[in-house]
């Protein structure tokens, strides 16, 4: 990889010059990428299943709460044997899920016990969950003690607000860890099943990047998802509906800031809009700083700290997403503000400086993207689950430096419109804050 091979030039990272991402299916059907990286003995080891919350139907909260159980008892062993297992020879277990996809990942040394140690703790919690009943009352418990906490922040309500507001009906609408009701319905049987019918072979995507040959990444992989049942893959997810109309959603909440949301359905991974989408957002609000929502709504005006916008790509179209926290007494300030930056910029487009600085900007830092075998593992599963090219990472700087900027004027002005966008304040009304008082 000529992207690889640069980084590892100028900053020496732990990815071997140059080598092509190796693919192929383990005998059970689970596709597995892998790039050798021979400079440390580590090993970096991520399985991703298509398994998210997007997949648990009205039993919302179902898809966290199996994932995170995974490593709370497997094969006979308790959560605290599953920790030793892996302490013991020095390496890391982890599990999560998102609105997509589920994981379970591990890093380890690749001395040939130790391996071999954290390879069987992986493919046990993998392939052989117990799901304790003590282990599912706790994990319950933890998540609805949780979602209590949420009620304090409004930013979490806003988040859930938004995606409501944003997807309606679609799968994607519920917030990932549940609510309280449905948590409180969710059975340890719901969890096996949910197990059962997506955490199979066909469903999965294995990504390695370590100390390995090819021949040690394909026993790796079998070992590790080779007695999963074949299954089949996740049927596709319902498209992603455009809003028709301008949407505005206020919550009280007893706070002396206000959070704002405004955004509306974006796009997805492999979109051919993505890097121009990329680029033409980086200017807006996805640079930190140094963009132009900063420039109007917090260097002018003060009105905010911090103020961002940004796509999620996901499976089916992710949000298109802008938000700030404010004053209570600025908030309608802050929202004009903010809603008025975003609509001259899609209609105007970025200038020739904003266009040049987002696209050295990108350039410039991708490097760091990669820098180590950790990054690298969650690109490759997300290449594999999102069925990208192989060479995605080969050619990002060359698709972001062939971009004019009449190409990013025009996707964000086609993909984004500023009269069909969702508005989202969550926060305490000055009145009300004196009514309290």
């Amino acid at each position: 990889m000529k992207i690889i091979s640069l980084v590892l030039l100028c900053l020496s990272i732990t990815v071997q010059a140059g080598p092509a991402i190796q693919t192929w299916e383990t005998s059970n059907g689970a596709m597995v990428y892998f790039v050798p990286a021979p400079e440390l003995p580590m090993a970096d080891i991520r399985v991703v299943f298509d398994a998210g919350s997007a997949r648990e139907g009205k039993k919302w909260g179902l898809a966290a709460m199996t994932s995170a159980l995974l490593t709370e008892g497997a094969d006979g062993l308790s959560a605290e044997q599953i920790s030793e297992h892996f302490e013991d020879v020095g390496a890391q277990i982890g599990s999560g899920s998102l609105r997509d996809m589920a994981y379970v990942e591990v890093r380890t040394i690749t001395e040939q016990k130790n391996f071999a140690t954290a390879l069987d703790g992986l493919a046990k919690v993998i392939t052989k969950p117990d799901f304790p009943q003590a282990a599912f009352e706790r994990q319950k418990k933890r998540t609805l003690i949780g979602l209590q906490q949420k009620k304090q922040s409004p930013s979490s309500i806003a988040q859930d607000a938004f995606y409501n507001a944003v997807y309606g009906d679609h799968p994607y609408a519920h917030p990932s860890e549940g609510n309280e009701q449905t948590v409180s319905q969710i059975t340890r049987d719901d969890l096996t099943a949910f197990y059962k019918k997506w955490f199979t072979a066909k469903n999965a995507i294995v990504a390695i990047v370590g100390d390995l040959n090819t021949e040690q990444a394909k026993q790796a992989a079998e070992k590790v998802i080779g007695q999963l049942p074949v299954g089949k893959a996740a049927p596709c997810l319902p498209q992603v509906q455009d809003l028709t109309e301008e949407k505005t959603v206020r919550i009280y909440h007893p706070s002396s800031q206000t959070t704002i949301y405004v955004g509306q359905p974006g796009m997805k991974r492999g979109d051919p809009d993505y890097y121009a989408l990329y680029v033409g957002n980086h200017s807006l609000g996805g640079s930190g700083l140094v963009s132009r929502l900063s420039d109007e709504v917090r260097e002018k005006r003060g009105l905010s700290y911090s103020v961002y916008s940004y796509f999620l790509p996901m499976r089916e179209k992710g949000p298109f997403m802008s938000g700030m926290q404010t004053r209570n007494d600025q908030v309608e300030e802050g929202l004009n503000v903010l809603k008025e930056t975003i609509s001259r910029y899609i209609n105007e487009g970025q200038t020739e400086k904003e266009f040049t600085a987002s696209v050295k900007n990108i350039t410039g830092g991708f490097p760091l993207r990669i820098d180590n075998n950790r990054k690298i593992v969650e690109y490759l599963s997300m290449i594999g689950f999102y069925n990208l090219p192989l060479d995605y990472l080969d050619t990002f700087i060359s698709k972001v430096e062939s971009l004019t900027i009449d190409q990013t004027r025009e996707a964000m002005k086609r993909r984004l419109d500023p009269n069909k966008m969702v508005t989202v304040i969550v926060g305490g009304s000055v009145e009300k804050n004196k009514e309290g008082s």
